[in-house]
Formats: structure tokens, sequence, C-alpha cells
């Protein structure tokens, strides 16, 4: 039975019914595991405490009683909390709820406190409060804030690409809004021959969806859509007007980076791994993480034919896969084929 189940208000000579009903709200706190504390309200010392608010305190329920808040929680606090006290003993049998913002055992934490004032037949007054910790619906708030974002960001990405798809009808893919295969090939093969002609380079990314965790495969087509769609994102907001991004295939896209060294196209797509390894995809309220393996390849020093090239960054992204994924890769490293 809880400690509170045998109160002061009960031996301060209340009628049954009242200890009876006292009994019952420590019982059915108890079961909600909320903290709750009974003080002198003239005091402001403790004369009860339940195991939550021991655990909250991380002391023992007994150590509690007879302490004061500037023994428990330092002056600072108290004083707060003492001022919060006397409004609720003001305002008599009316309960009040604040909110407290402090830290406690090096944490910051966030409380509301539901105070509520008894007066016994002899004239002493008890002050219960009950506390209840925010960080919970703080961390609901914050993922629903998020998720709401990401949908308004979906929104203006999607109005972008309608309008791009509606000036390029025929060049990109739907599900991503990346150029398809075969102007992604035109454009590579006029890269080539500028660079041949101006003595330039430029990088070619092959990039691929790492396998999925067994609960989001779960969810299959639906998920994976979404998850394309997120790169595609990712991939039109990472890439310049003179790049060309493009989805080859089911969990597969290429990156053309124009004039751009195998230095720097690293920096770029290792940024863009970042990205994608803390990118957080909301489908029906759950959350969705994904990660990609990439092989960057760079023209001519890595390769001096577009077949040459196309096969240094697949086997780069092989590279990348064997070495278990979420990595990028350079062709400049020689790897032996298998």
């Amino acid at each position: 039975m809880s400690p509170l189940a045998s109160n002061p208000v009960a031996a301060a000579g209340d009628p049954d019914w009242v200890a009876a009903r006292w009994a019952l709200l420590a019982a059915w706190v108890d079961r909600q595991q909320a903290a709750l504390a009974i003080k002198d309200a003239e005091s402001g010392r403790y004369v009860e405490a339940n195991a939550a608010m021991a655990a909250l305190l991380a002391r023992a329920m007994a150590d509690i009683v007879g302490r004061t808040d500037v023994e428990l929680f330092g002056a600072d606090v108290a004083h707060v909390l003492r001022a919060a006290d006397r409004a609720a003993v003001a305002a008599s049998d009316v309960a009040s709820v604040t909110e407290h913002r402090f830290d406690l055992h090096g944490q910051r934490r966030e409380f509301a406190v539901l105070r509520l004032v008894h007066t016994a037949p002899d004239g002493r007054r008890w002050l219960a409060s009950l506390w209840s910790d925010l960080a919970p619906q703080r961390q609901k708030d914050a993922q629903l804030r998020q998720a709401l974002e990401q949908l308004e960001q979906q929104q203006r990405a999607n109005a972008l690409l309608r309008v791009e798809l509606h000036e390029q009808h025929g060049l990109r893919d739907a599900a991503t809004g990346l150029y398809n295969r075969a102007h992604f090939d035109d454009l590579l093969k006029r890269e080539v021959d500028l660079s041949n002609r101006e003595h330039r380079e430029f990088a070619l990314v092959s990039i691929a969806l790492d396998p999925l965790p067994a609960d989001v495969a779960a969810l299959g087509a639906p998920a994976r859509r979404a998850l394309l769609a997120a790169i595609g994102r990712l991939l039109r907001g990472n890439t310049r007007a003179m790049d060309a991004s493009c989805h080859l295939d089911e969990g597969r896209f290429a990156v053309l980076l124009s004039g751009v060294g195998l230095a720097t196209a690293h920096s770029r797509m290792e940024g863009l791994r970042r990205q994608c390894a803390t990118q957080i995809v909301m489908l029906d309220g759950r959350e969705l993480g994904f990660t990609v393996s990439m092989g960057v390849a760079s023209f001519p020093h890595t390769a001096h034919t577009l077949d040459e090239l196309l096969a240094a960054s697949h086997d780069a992204l092989a590279e990348a896969q064997r070495r278990g994924g979420n990595h990028v890769t350079l062709a400049s490293i020689r790897f032996e084929r298998p």
C-alpha cells in the first residue's frame, strides 16, 4: 500500500470518507507512476512523498519527510516553488497548475505541477503537489513540428517539381524529379566532349540505396517510394544548375558534377552522404531512416573514355557496398574486379 494511504489529513481528524477518498487518490497516483508529495502549507516542510517523488529527487522517501525545497532543490529553485505554493494556498480549494524548468541532477528538466490545498478541521492546511514530467510531451511536440515542417518542404518541393516537369516534359522521372536515363546519357556524352575539347575535368558519382532495415523493408512499396522521393529532393538540393542527377533504376542513381575534380567531388558527396544518414522521412506517422553508398570517378584522371568512367564509378560503388554501405569510395584507389 502507498505510504500516502495513511496520510496526515486523515490523522488530523477528518471524517472517514475523506481518508477513504485520499487513499483512493493515492492508489490511482501510484498506478499512474506520478510523483506526489504533501507539505505543511505553513512551514513548507514535506510530510509525505510517494515512490515516484522519491525517484525524482533520487532520495529515500523517509529522507524527504521533514525537509524543505531549499534542502531538496537548492535556494534558486526553492524560491520559485515557494512562490507557486503561496499562490496555491491563496487560491484555497481551487487547483492550480504551474510549469517549472530547472536543472536536476545535472539534467535540464521540465515539469507541470498541480497544487491543491486541503484545510483540516483543526485549521491546519496541507498542500498536495502532483508532478508531471513534460519531456515526453515536449518530444512528441517536437516530432510533430518536424513532421509538419517536412510535409511543408515536401509540398513546396512537389510544387517546384510539377513546374519543372511541365517545363521539361519527358526529361525527368516522376518518382524523384531527376533526369531520366536517356537524357542523362546525352548530358554525360556532351560533358565528355566538352572535357576533351577544353581540357577540363568532371566527376561521375554512382549512388545506391543501402539495404533497408527489416522494419522499414516490411512497409513495402509505400516506404520505398517515400525514400526514393527523399533522395531525389536531396540530390536536387545538393547539385548546381550545371550538374545533373539521374534516377537510373530502382534504388540506383547517378550524378554528373561538371568542372569538378576528384577531391571536390568526394567532399561534396561526403556531405550528401551525411545528410542522407541523418534525414528522417515520415510515413503515416513513422520515422524512416536510410543510408546510401557512393562511388566517385573523375574524367580524365581516373578514366580516359566514357566506358572506363562508368566502369570506374561502378567499381568504386561496389567497394563502398563491400565495406558495409553508408560510405563514399574514390575510383582513384585501384580495386581488383571480381
